[in-house]
């Protein structure tokens, strides 16, 4: 993979046929980040669409061009056609192909130059052309950010652009929270203020913007689903189908619940499994020293950052949950 510099001249050279992918299930900074890039590269001339691997959640509908981004689930046809005529094929929020659950072996297939933008653990370099890959950013959206002003149009940040970025990074910091969010952050977030971002609108939108059931699902899971085990400084919330149904849960509405026990005095890891149709989905939050991404790899199937990961089981809610709990006796050393 080359670093992804050499396609700086190529920016303002003849208009390109792009498409712009995402991982499954798109949050706010796979999201932000492929519609700030998206109106840049439009802005540059270039012939461009975002093709999202499955829906997304209703929260994010209000991002500049999000309407215009393509459900491959809904438009398969269309998708593909798209993909097949793109000249470049930009990844963002991802690093293997297998995030983007159906569209993998079609996206691996292409024969278009793929070009990598993403910050998490143990990219599959070999399948992009281009790339740059930092676990030590903040989010998807401000690399794109360094990718704008690196390749010197920084003057094509519009507001449209600003407020998809700043969204993400918001999510991905934990509103800067999180220790990923360093000074560069804070002098992206200044730039972006000084061109006229309004970053309360971006706030309200992204957390004042959910229906009353999700409020009542997070009372439900909080006062009945939820298990803390200070022995391993560890708690547990575990989400049977049958919750998500009774409240009308719906893509996005368990954003963020992970973080939630993160509050308890001493917890050094949260773990969050919810029982979809298809698999267990697990999320993992630590503080400290406590490796989520190994974690996840090493029991579910997943990965992601060092504080934050994911991962998958097929075995039923019951079975996974003991595998996690067997699996704090095995790293109780590392939770004291």
């Amino acid at each position: 993979m080359q670093p992804i510099s050499e396609i700086y001249p190529l920016l303002s050279g003849p208009a390109r046929r792009i498409a712009i992918t995402m991982h499954q299930k798109p949050d706010a900074d796979a999201m932000g980040s492929t519609l700030g890039l998206y109106h840049f590269l439009r802005h540059l001339g270039h012939t461009v669409q975002v093709i999202s691997p499955t829906n997304w959640a209703r929260w994010v509908d209000w991002m500049p061009g999000a309407d215009t981004v393509l459900d491959f689930e809904l438009h398969r046809k269309k998708s593909e056609d798209w993909l097949q005529e793109a000249e470049w094929l930009f990844c963002l929020d991802f690093n293997h192909m297998g995030r983007t659950k159906s569209m993998a072996s079609l996206l691996s297939a292409l024969p278009c130059t793929k070009i990598l933008i993403d910050h998490h653990q143990e990219p599959d370099e070999a399948m992009f052309q281009y790339g740059v890959s930092d676990t030590g950013k903040s989010s998807t959206c401000e690399m794109v950010y360094d990718f704008i002003a690196g390749s010197g149009h920084a003057e094509k940040i519009d507001i449209a652009t600003a407020e998809c970025l700043y969204a993400g990074v918001v999510a991905d910091t934990g509103s800067f929270r999180f220790s990923s969010t360093h000074a560069s952050v804070h002098h992206m977030v200044a730039h972006l203020k000084e061109l006229g971002l309004e970053h309360t609108k971006v706030h309200e939108q992204l957390y004042d913007n959910y229906l009353e059931n999700r409020l009542r699902f997070l009372g439900h899971v909080l006062m009945n689903r939820m298990e803390v085990y200070y022995e391993y400084n560890t708690a547990l919330i575990s989400i049977p189908k049958a919750d998500l149904l009774r409240f009308d849960i719906k893509t996005g509405d368990t954003e963020g619940l992970v973080n939630y026990p993160l509050s308890i005095q001493g917890i050094k890891l949260v773990g969050l499994c919810i029982d979809r149709d298809e698999e267990r989905k697990w999320s993992f939050r630590s503080k400290g020293e406590f490796d989520c991404n190994t974690f996840a790899r090493s029991y579910f199937e997943g990965g992601g950052h060092f504080n934050a990961a994911g991962g998958r089981d097929s075995a039923p809610l019951t079975d996974t949950v003991r595998r996690f709990k067997e699996a704090l006796k095995e790293n109780s050393s590392f939770l004291q």
